[in-house]
């Protein structure tokens, strides 16, 4: 092999190889040398196995791994990756054999196998697309169906839309492209942010891949060959935001047990058996569980009620989404209710992976569009430039045309208005006009989706991006770091009316206020009394008794619980509640000044980074939890940093990584993640990028090899 690695001042990996497959076995080495930890967590995510080292914590987790078939979802497309597209199956098989290559090394190196007991295992050929499988199976938020399917029944349809945001469990993100118009140097800038749940390591990997065929550098998913969000070729570079559609059905099922121990379920043409099996999930100081796993020609059944063995709290009663008989016809004994997902890989047996190595090899945003017509799932919005002036802005991805009803709620796996059309539906695009913006608001994704996140942040975006026509890659910090928290204006207006009745040392926390001039900087004492207040207020919505029959439990499994919640719901709908919706105004009156009444009392709230610390996703949580920084910024801002307002400040979701991609010179671009490059703790690129990451600035994107570091070995 001729594999050349070489590393900048921040341990990035540039990778040279004599071709696309020695390529892909080096990017798979260097992660498994770089990140062989998070790579395990994640292989053994995707298959449902966590809980045989992490413990009974990630049960629900493996179950549902399990039942909804991901591993099994991936071998199917693997195999017809190999028939379809050979070229892309072996580029997929090259890159395992790298990780397999130095999973041992990397391993080594890596303290938390020992902690655990852990060895490292084998990747299989399928294994990245089970890890991409596993990653973006909650990206279409389905469980939010569930959450409306409560709502309906315990408040009243009425009511379905009343929690409509972009809340803690979906992820999003900032994205824009200035045409070469409005910059500086006459070429196009793409820059944005992907807004995840951190994780230690991050989700994103600097990279750099070169060959004779293409050199490209951008943002990686570790365990996922290719540069598949975020990449520049030096001619074309492009980035992606969550489209936030709705591409994935949950139908209510009755199933039925056969004397034989097989299992029926209703469909349109009355009952007809459904795959049925058990498997064992092996728990780290817990006795083994046996679960059942159920297929009905729907999809996987991943919820069930009391029909066949269950992992603890994957079951229960479904009473509230139960079909009477009238709904199926039936009236048979031992039928039960459970819950099925489907989803396009599962139905299809495409997971768009042939986009992969086309976009390495784009030159013009001709190249990225036509690669990403293949696109599956997520479903994204993506935005591309060239240094030819050619601008793209589009959806991808795979969307179902079926009935409406199917995007709101759980619907009836017997009714044939609930299938799924043979083709999906069309993709919308839009002209680039000086600038566009996507951050997952309702716009061009519209007609493929249901909820949305507010306009602040897409608004915001826009209002800074008019404000010049010299844009730079270090200009955009601005755009990044902005801190304006636009959500703030209708909470405020309330605390405006509530004058009449309050404290002395009320008042005095409503003057400051009315005179905060809404920003949520970390070092902010206002932003702090902001969202003490703020937080007084949500608790108070979701104990008011307008809300009472949705403080019940759902009977759903654990998993779903960001999505069912009431808590964090009436967190990020509170300017919806705050003026409509089942409390009454003077009630909502009340509320506010109570809220300021009770701030007022208590000890001066701290400065708003002094509660609202990073708290990222640890497979193995440290122990020094004191060493998590400071944040500044919120949900709705550009830098978008969210919490639970009401009940912690602590921020589990950010920006995953920040780019900038400069058209003119790529050596312009700067990229950044929360973390390093290294997954290895003590690694001096373990967490050297923090301190920047926190400052809003980017490291340099270097691509003159004379001005890297060769590796030996």
């Amino acid at each position: 092999m001729s594999i050349e690695v070489y590393r900048d001042a921040w341990g990035v990996p540039h990778l040279r190889a004599t071709d696309p497959e020695e390529l892909a076995f080096a990017q798979g080495r260097v992660t498994a040398r770089d990140r062989a930890w998070q790579l395990e967590v994640e292989r053994h995510r995707a298959q449902g196995t966590t809980a045989a080292f992490l413990g009974a914590a990630e049960l629900g987790w493996d179950t549902f791994v399990r039942q909804a078939r991901l591993a099994d979802t991936a071998r199917r497309c693997l195999e017809r990756l190999e028939t379809s597209d050979a070229p892309t199956a072996a580029w997929v098989r090259a890159y395992v054999d790298g990780v397999n290559d130095g999973l041992a090394d990397g391993a080594s190196r890596a303290p938390e196998f020992a902690e655990t007991g852990l060895a490292p295992g084998r990747w299989e050929p399928w294994t990245p697309l089970a890890v991409w499988l596993s990653t973006h199976i909650l990206f279409a938020g389905f469980p939010t169906k569930l959450w409306r399917e409560q709502v309906a029944r315990r408040l009243g349809d009425e009511w379905t839309q009343l929690f409509a945001t972009d809340g803690p469990g979906t992820a999003g993100s900032n994205g824009w492209v200035v045409s070469g118009e409005r910059t500086a140097s006459g070429a196009a800038l793409v820059a944005g942010d992907p807004h995840r749940f951190i994780e230690a390591p991050g989700v994103y990997q600097q990279i750099r891949l070169a060959c004779p065929a293409y050199d490209v550098v951008g943002l990686a998913v570790p365990g996922i060959p290719g540069l598949a969000h975020f990449g520049h070729t030096g001619s074309v570079a492009w980035a992606i935001t969550n489209a936030m559609a709705d591409y994935q059905d949950l139908y209510r099922e009755r199933l039925r047990r056969l004397p034989d121990g097989g299992v029926e379920a209703l469909g349109p043409e009355g009952w007809a058996p459904a795959a049925a099996h058990t498997e064992t999930i092996e728990v780290a100081g817990a006795e083994p569980v046996v679960i059942e796993v159920v297929e009905t020609d729907r999809g996987p059944v991943i919820i069930d009620g009391d029909g066949g063995p269950q992992a603890p709290g994957t079951g229960g009663d479904l009473s509230d989404s139960d079909a009477s008989d009238s709904d199926t016809g039936s009236s048979d004994a031992g039928v039960w209710e459970a819950v099925s997902l489907r989803y396009p890989p599962r139905v299809t047996g495409e997971l768009g992976f042939g986009v992969l190595p086309a976009l390495l090899r784009a030159r013009t945003v001709g190249d990225v569009d036509a690669a990403v017509d293949g696109w599956v799932e997520p479903v994204n919005v993506l935005q591309a430039a060239d240094t030819r002036g050619g601008l793209l802005h589009r959806v991808a991805g795979h969307v179902p045309v079926r009935d409406r009803a199917n995007s709101l709620r759980l619907v009836p796996a017997w009714d044939r208005t609930h299938a799924w059309a043979p083709e999906p539906a069309p993709l919308p695009r839009a002209e680039v006009r000086g600038h566009a913006v996507m951050a997952n608001a309702r716009g061009l994704a519209a007609p493929l989706g249901v909820e949305f996140a507010p306009t602040h942040r897409a608004a915001r975006i826009g209002e800074l991006l008019d404000a010049s026509a010299d844009w730079t890659p270090e200009s955009t910090t601005a755009v990044h770091t902005d801190t304006d928290n636009p959500s703030a204006a209708r909470l405020l207006t309330a605390v405006e009316r509530a004058a009449d009745g309050l404290s002395p040392a009320a008042s005095a926390v409503r003057e400051r206020l009315l005179g905060w001039d809404r920003r949520m900087d970390a070092e902010s004492a206002d932003a702090g009394l902001y969202a003490a207040v703020r937080g007084a207020v949500v608790r108070r919505l979701a104990g008011h008794e307008a809300f009472a029959a949705l403080r019940e439990p759902a009977p759903y499994p654990e998993l779903f619980r960001p999505w069912l919640a009431l808590g964090p719901r009436v967190a990020f709908a509170l300017e919806t509640l705050l003026t409509s919706g089942p409390v009454p105004a003077g009630d909502v009156d009340r509320i506010v000044r109570e809220a300021l009444d009770e701030v007022g009392a208590g000890e001066p709230p701290a400065a708003w980074g002094v509660t609202h610390r990073l708290a990222p996703w640890q497979a193995l949580p440290d122990a020094d939890d004191a060493q998590w920084p400071g944040l500044a910024g919120d949900h709705d801002c550009v830098l978008s940093t969210s919490s639970v307002p009401g009940w912690t400040d602590r921020s589990a979701r950010a920006s995953a990584a920040r780019y900038v991609w400069d058209l003119g010179d790529r050596e312009r671009s700067g990229w950044i993640v929360p973390f390093g490059a290294s997954g290895v703790p003590g690694d001096p690129h373990h967490r050297d990028q923090l301190p920047l990451w926190l400052r809003g600035e980017l490291a340099p994107v270097t691509t003159d090899w004379q001005n890297l570091t060769k590796e030996q070995g």
